[in-house]
């Protein structure tokens, strides 16, 4: 029997993007199946996928920004394919620094806990027990009266 109440139109996003990790990131169905919430069986809804794959699998992470291959970079939260693009034609020249990588992408507070650069280590943030708490968006109150 189907539920009588829709789904949050959330899940149809992060279906979306689960979708994009097995085409452009290459995630394979039990990669993301992964990244599902134990309890419910479904994505979660607070973060997105890759993140959510990149916390249960914390051991793989820091990766080197200027010597991790394609695939890797690939993995970390927070890149997309232009980005890993951009960071691959750029290391040819120089070795990259979280300025560098932070001018190539749209926001750099995702990536930190997840990357190694020439200026950057997260001695400890990757084995924090409260990562998904601070990579998480602060809820928003919703106004009845506008």
């Amino acid at each position: 029997m189907l539920p009588l109440k829709r789904p949050p139109l959330m899940r149809e996003h992060r279906l979306y993007q689960s979708d994009w990790m097995m085409r452009f990131y290459g995630y394979d169905a039990s990669e993301v199946a992964a990244a599902t919430d134990a309890e419910t069986g479904c994505l979660p809804l607070d973060i997105d996928p890759k993140l959510a794959w990149a916390l249960n699998h914390r051991a793989i992470f820091p990766v080197d920004v200027n010597r991790a291959p394609r695939e890797a970079l690939l993995r970390v939260p927070g890149l997309g394919v232009k980005a890993v693009d951009r960071i691959l034609a750029s290391r040819r020249h120089r070795r990259l620094r979280l300025d560098d990588v932070a001018r190539m992408t749209t926001s750099i507070k995702k990536l930190r806990p997840f990357l190694v650069a020439v200026d950057w280590r997260p001695v400890a943030l990757i084995d924090r027990a409260d990562l998904r708490a601070r990579m998480t968006p602060p809820a928003s109150q919703l106004e009845l009266f506008v």
